[in-house]
Parts: structure tokens; sequence; C-alpha cells
């Protein structure tokens, strides 16, 4: 029977109430310490660059205090850089990102940090994160489905924002403009809640009043028809400027990803660089909240205005590409006051009449709203701030033509395109209905369900369900769902009929005694996420489908599996799905006298050295022969056997790794193979040369919708009837690639199949290794497990020491999440490759819990090799 207090941990309306209520406590109380923070940290650097030269002291605090930011967030979160909105976008899309209360704890420290250090970015950004991290951290301490989990990210956003702004209505629309596109009740109702408790909370701890009346403009604004123009240039201006700003931060990031260096040197010269060019600058600039403040009031002239444009404009690119966790919220809106000042002032100069002051505070929503394209939310911002109506219209016109200039220049926000830059595609792209993400509980469930009746007695239920070859029975009284039975249940029910019995007959024991009352159900709408997570969550086998209380249907774990093969069939099945056989068009052999075959695709002259030199290792330790292959693809049009095509760059690299076998004294076969789609080449390719091992490259990331690692890895770690390794290279790794390439190897055991095939070709990569070699075993056992097996580690440490010479650690870790607990260890310890066995599973395993090598090899900065055994 299910404990009832599963059923209450079910995401109900009350739960969602509690919690919205606890996220915007946290919320405000993190946006209040780190404001705070900021300002108290912020106001020891300004007193010390007036008592001391600034020349020395802010050059100095930006380094000191962004280096150490950088260590803190690439040692211990490197998810915490940048302004966080791009990482809940991403885990609002389900991808495997870091969310969670060490990701909260380390933004909060390190913006501080960078930040108070001089690095021109925001506070508001931060917030945002850390909000949305501790609500992360909440679901999984209260567990919940991962829609109930997407919706109180949402809430903790949301409560960030308006906790930091202090506009809890901006608050809300930025999480349906933005992040979550969603307008249910559930969602908007913890949204609400949780922001205007943030909202209240940071006023009353930030020192204000809750009197919404702002201090930024003691002036009354003023609007009138003669000022559309004007307003309209100010749209303009503000949108065209806007897409350089996007383009100038991705192009910064873009750039300094290139510097192989640590985030603590990136972070530490941009601070440094930050604090020269203010160090040249009026005093004004050292503080980033009062320059806005004194853009907005007009009280400085033209000059100063434009040089605070120039200068913060590209100090926020330096700061931001930097990786530097801090906002881009606060730079926004800087920039769009500066401009908004700058056109106020040439009308009043050229005409006589208009408020500078005005035109600023319509410049910030403008700005805003053209750089990450949520015009409602950038109009209620400025209202929140302000509570001036008569900017209403002006930010409307402005607000709208930004934006409408810069979607036309720039498709996407910039947190959108900041996401993409991650190489995480869009999660604001449609699911597509056919896909298996995209059924819902409806599209799965059977809806002819063996039912028992709530009268039946026990021998009338034995009866019924002795003749059935199901093994659970939905209890049903009139139609409505009252129960649920089991086999098992009626069989122990059965066997306790010796012992003394409850009523007088046994034999007619009522239902409502052996069944499971109030059993956990799904709505027809429900997503397949939802219905694996509560599979898996409460360990059922069967889980009905209930409108209000009515039975509509069951769905079993098989429903499930059939439609994943339902979905396989069905694009296996497409008119036009067939392809042409592959054809060959350059072939070499050589002497064929190893016992086996270790196949080689090769297509990026600068991985190909690396590739064939740890396929020689393993081919010299088992006596393999190496085929290199190369696939040119052609359209589904043409033939490929009649299609011409060009090979002489092509054979050209297949002559060097011939050269580099015979320097190895391998047998080394090339092929180049024309076909319609790669894995198909490479699939034809295994069955004609009896294939035993495939060892592929893989970039680390795939922005093919429903793959794992993408169309052609995915494909072959499926279908191909061998072992198949596959490597990433790490984030340390660059041509020409000298050996020795590893010395310290995380190994994690699982016991099955892959994780021991993967312990085999350990022996084999040793000669690749430094010295002295430190290998780590580990095994990730659940939280609740107080008996933790590790057998499997002992077997593998055995084997280990038996084939080579080094240290050998067994670590047996507790965790809630794998992929989390490997990450976490390979970048602490500092790995330098991590070994995992990949899984045949597809789309199923990563709607299930997400595919654990998939979510490990895009995070770690080491190597990895995941090793698929064919058995």
């Amino acid at each position: 029977m299910i404990n009832p207090i599963r059923q209450w941990l079910l995401p109900k309306r009350r739960l969602a109430i509690a919690e919205a209520c606890l996220i915007g406590v946290v919320s405000a109380l993190s946006a209040v310490l780190l404001q705070h923070s900021i300002g108290w940290l912020g106001s020891w650097r300004i007193h010390f660059s007036e008592q001391f030269s600034p020349f020395l002291v802010l050059p100095a605090f930006g380094l000191v205090l962004g280096a150490l930011s950088g260590f803190l967030v690439e040692y211990l979160a490197p998810d915490a850089s940048g302004s966080g909105i791009p990482q809940i976008k991403a885990a609002l899309a389900q991808y495997p990102i870091a969310l969670d209360l060490r990701v909260a704890l380390v933004k909060l420290v390190s913006s501080i940090l960078a930040i108070a250090g001089g690095l021109t970015l925001g506070r508001q950004g931060p917030t945002v994160h850390i909000g949305a991290a501790l609500a992360a951290q909440f679901s999984r301490w209260f567990p919940t489905s991962p829609s109930h989990r997407r919706q109180i990210i949402a809430a903790g956003s949301a409560a960030g924002l308006a906790a930091g702004f202090n506009t809890p209505i901006a608050g809300i629309l930025f999480v349906v403009e933005e992040l979550l596109h969603d307008f249910s009740g559930l969602t908007l109702g913890t949204a609400i809640l949780a922001s205007f408790i943030g909202a209240v909370i940071s006023r009353i701890l930030g020192g204000r009043s809750l009197d919404l009346n702002l201090e930024l403009s003691q002036t009354t604004n003023s609007f009138s028809a003669l000022e559309i123009p004007f307003y309209l240039l100010l749209g303009l201006l503000a949108g065209l400027l806007a897409t350089l700003f996007n383009r100038g931060i991705l192009f910064s990031l873009t750039l300094q990803r290139r510097f192989h260096v640590s985030l603590a040197v990136k972070m530490g010269l941009a601070g440094l660089i930050c604090g020269c060019v203010v160090s040249l600058l009026p005093s004004d600039f050292r503080n980033n909240r009062g320059l806005r403040e004194l853009l907005i009031t007009g009280a400085e002239t033209w000059q100063f205005t434009s040089l605070a444009l120039v200068i913060y404009f590209f100090l926020t690119l330096i700061s931001y590409g930097s990786g530097a966790p801090g906002g881009l919220f606060h730079p926004s809106l800087v920039l769009g006051s500066a401009l908004g000042h700058l056109v106020g002032v040439a009308k009043l100069s050229f005409f006589g009449f208009g408020s500078p002051t005005t035109y600023a505070l319509v410049g910030m929503g403008a700005f805003f709203s053209a750089v990450s394209k949520v015009p409602i939310t950038a109009i209620v911002i400025i209202f929140e701030i302000t509570a001036d109506f008569n900017l209403v219209l002006p930010l409307m016109i402005t607000c709208v033509v930004s934006y409408l200039i810069a979607d036309q220049l720039s498709k996407g926000s910039l947190y959108q395109r900041l996401l993409e830059w991650r190489g995480y595609i869009s999660p604001t792209e449609k699911v597509d209905k056919g896909s298996l993400t995209g059924l819902t509980a409806a599209d799965l469930m059977q809806r002819r369900v063996e039912t028992l009746s709530l009268q039946m007695s026990l021998d009338d239920a034995l009866q019924t369900v002795s003749s059935s070859t199901h093994q659970g029975f939905p209890v049903v009284d009139e139609g409505t769902l009252v129960g649920i039975i089991s086999q098992s249940d009626i069989t122990n029910a059965t066997k306790m009929q010796g012992n003394p019995p409850r009523c007088a007959f046994p034999g007619t024991t009522p239902l409502t005694d052996i069944m499971t009352p109030h059993p956990i159900t799904v709505k027809p709408t429900a997503s397949l996420v939802d219905v694996l997570y509560l599979l898996n969550r409460y360990h059922l086998s069967r889980l009905p489908v209930t409108e209000g209380r009515k039975l509509l249907g069951i769905i079993t774990r098989s429903d499930i599996i059939r439609a994943e093969l339902d979905q396989l069939d069905r694009k296996t099945t497409q008119p036009g799905s067939q392809l042409t056989p592959s054809c060959v068009v350059y072939q070499t052999r050589a002497p064929e006298t190893g016992r086996g075959r270790l196949l080689v695709p090769i297509a990026n002259p600068q991985t190909a050295p690396i590739l064939v030199r740890l396929a020689a290792a393993i081919a010299r330790d088992r006596d393999y022969e190496l085929e290199c292959l190369q696939v040119i693809i052609v359209s589904r049009s043409n033939s490929p056997a009649e299609t011409p095509v060009k090979t002489a760059k092509i054979r050209r690299l297949l002559r060097q790794a011939e050269k580099w076998g015979r320097d190895w004294n391998i047998p080394v076969h090339t092929q180049i193979r024309v076909s319609q789609d790669i894995t198909q080449g490479i699939l034809e390719t295994i069955k004609e040369r009896h294939i035993n091992l495939i060892l592929m490259g893989w970039k680390g990331s795939t922005s093919t919708p429903g793959r794992i690692f993408g169309g052609v890895v995915d494909g072959v770690i499926r279908q191909a009837p061998c072992d198949v390794m596959v490597v990433k290279f790490g984030e340390m790794m660059h041509p020409p690639y000298i050996p020795p390439f590893f010395q310290r190897w995380l190994i994690t055991i699982a016991g099955g199949p892959n994780s021991q095939r993967a312990l085999e070709f350990i022996p084999a990569l040793v000669p690749l290794s430094g010295k002295p070699l430190d290998i780590q075993l580990c095994q990730v056992f659940d939280p609740d497990d107080t008996l933790m097996n590790t057998t499997a580690l002992e077997k593998a440490s055995n084997f280990l020491k038996g084939q080579m010479n080094g240290r050998i650690r067994q670590i047996p870790i507790r965790a809630s999440e794998v992929s989390d607990a490997v990450v976490h260890l390979a970048n602490d310890q500092f790995c330098d490759v991590v070994v995992l066995g990949a899984s045949r599973e597809g789309l199923l395993q990563q709607v299930i819990q997400g595919n654990i090598p998939e979510a490990i090899a895009r995070r770690v900065k080491s190597t990895v090799i995941l090793v698929r055994s064919v058995t």
C-alpha cells in the first residue's frame, strides 16, 4: 500500500503555496544580503581610492577580487558564471545543468566579489539566478514532478527579480514573457505569491518603505503628442544600439574563449582593465548605481553622458565576456538612461522644450526591451520604479519600436542567444507531437482497463485475477476510482486466511481491507516526463489515468516502451526514408594479420592524430588491425554510386594515417565511402569489414532536437553490432596532442556490462599516461541506501591491480544525482580523463532520468571516454 505521506507530497496547490512563500522569503533575504554586501565592500573600494592613489587602488581591487571570484566559480560551481538567466532557461528546458544550493552560494559570494571589485555588471541577474537555484534545491528536498519543479524554479526567478528591482509585477511578467511562456493558473499563482513576498521583504529590509513613489525622480514627467517623433527616434536608436550590444557580448565571449587560461585569470584581467579605465575618469564613475541615478537626474553635461555611454558599453563587454558572475539588467538600464539623456538634451537644445530626465527613464525601458526582447516587462519595470502614469505612453512607444528594430536585425533575446552559444538548442522550440517527448498520458494509456468492483469479495476478486494476464487492477465504484490492488495483495490476503480471520467468513473479506486507497493518479494531459517521474519516484508498475475521480485508462511501463518502438517504426517506414546503399570510391588494404578490426571514422584533421593514436594503443594491445574511414555525404536525391566527389584532401589525411600505422607497426586499411547518411556509411562499413570495435570523436554537445549525443553517435550507439568507444577531448587538450595525455583517471563503476567493458580497455591506454598513474574508481549510491554494496568497486580494483602499477583508490559516494556527483568529483580532483559506460537506450532513457553519460560529458572539463558494450 502507498504511504499516505507520499500522496500528500504530490504537487497540489497547498504545497505550491507553501513553497512559493518560502521561496519568496529566502530569495528576498539573499537579494538583501547581496545588495548590502556589495555596497559595504564597494564602499571600501571607493574609500581607499579617495585616501590613496586611485591609479593603484582601483586596478588592485579589480585584479584581486576578480581573480578570487573567478577561482570560486571555476573550482566550485562553473554554472555560476555569467548572469544566470541562460542557465535558468536551460534548466527549465530540462537540460542537465546544475541548479542547486551549491550554485546559489557560489553565485552569491562570487557576485559580491566581482561587482564590488569594479566589474561593470549588475546584481539583479544574480538575484534571479540565486532565487531559481534555491527554488530548485527546495524541489529536491521536497520531491515533486518535473513540470511542478519547473514552476517552482520560475517562481524563484520571479521572486529574485522582484527582490532585486523591488518590482513584483515585473518579476511575474519576466517569467511569463522570457522564461516559461506559461499562463496556467498554478504557474501564475506561485509566481505572483513568491514575487510579492520577495518584493515586500526586500523593500522592508533594504531600508525602504512600502511607498512605491521613488526617489530617482522628484520632477513631474510630462508627455505631449509633439514629442512622439522624438520617442520614435529614441526607440530606433535604442534598437540599433541594443543589437550592437548583443553582438558585442557574444563576440567578447567567443574571443575570450580562445584564450586558454583559467577563469580566475580572465576575470582578474577584466577587473584590472576596468580599474585602470575608471581610475582615469571622474570619481562619479566609481559607483555604478550612483552613475545611473546621476544620468537620470540630468545633473551632468552631455559630454559626461557621452563618455559614460561609450566607456560603460565597452567595459560591460569586457566584464561579461570574461565569464564574471554578474547581470546585464543594470548595464542595460545605465546605457539606456545615457542614450535617452542625450536624446533629451539634444531635443531641449534645438527645440527648447522637453525633459532630459523623462527621456533618460524612457531610454532605460527602450534599451532593456531591445536587449532582452521583453517589451512588456521593460514597460512595467520602469513604471513600478517611478510610479508615474505619464511615462506609460512614451514607454509603450519606445519599447515597442526598439523591440521591433532589434528583433528585425537579430532574432531572439540576448539570453536566448547566450543559451545557444553554450551549445543548447532553443527551449522555445515547439515539442514535436510525433516525438516521444510530445506524448501525453492520453496517448500512452490503455483505454480498456480490467477493473474490480468495490463490492467484490476476496474470492470473487481471486477468480477474476486468476483468469487475467495483468498484475494490477484498479478498484472502481460506479466508474469512480477508489483504490488499486495487485495480484500479490490478493495472494497475501488469501494466505492469511489460515490465520485468525478478520471476519466470520474469510472468503468474503471486502476489497477495502486489502486495496491501496486513494492511489496515485495522473491527468490525461500530463506529459511523459510527469508519467515517468511518478512511476520511478513511487516505484509503481502501473499508473491510473483519471479526470477528476473518473477512471479513463491505465499506463504501464510496457506501454511506454511500446510507444518508443512505435515511434522508431514510424521513422523507418516513412515514405522516402529508405536510403540508397553507400559506395566505396577509394580504399587501400594492409596485410590482414590481426585477430580483429578497429574502425576509426576520421574527418577533422586536428583530432585525427590523437584518435588514431588512441586506436593504435588499443589495436596493439588486442592485436587488431585499424580501419580508417571517411564518409562523404551526398544529397538523398543523388545516387552515391553516380555522384562525382573530390577526394584529394581526404586521401592525404588517410595516407598520413597509413604512415602512423607503419610507424607503430600496425596494419592500417583505409577507405572513402560516399553515402546519403553518415551513420548509414559507418554501419555498412562495420558489417562489410567485420568490425569488432569502433572509436569515434564527439564534440561534447548537440543541437539536434531529440538527440542525446547527436544524430551520428546516437545512431551508432544504438545500432552498431560491435563495441563502441566515444571520446570527447578535454578543454586543456590542443593540437599537436603530444603524449602523455592522461595521468589522473576517474572511472565510474555501475556493475553493468558497459562499465566492465570500459575497465578492460584501461590497460591498453595506460602507455599513453603520465607517471605516476593515479586511478580513482567511483560508484554512486542512493542517499537512502544504508548498506552500500561495494563488490563491484572491489572487483574493478582487483582487476586493475593485476594489470598495471599505480595508485588505485575506491571512492563510494552517496548522492541523489549521479551526474552531479561525478562532475563535481572530476572537477575537484582535476582529473585528466573520465571513463564511463554509455547506453544503447535512446530518448526513453533521456526522458526518464536524463542521459547520465551525456550529462557528465557535457559538463566536465576533462577528456571523457564512453564505452558501450555489444553484449
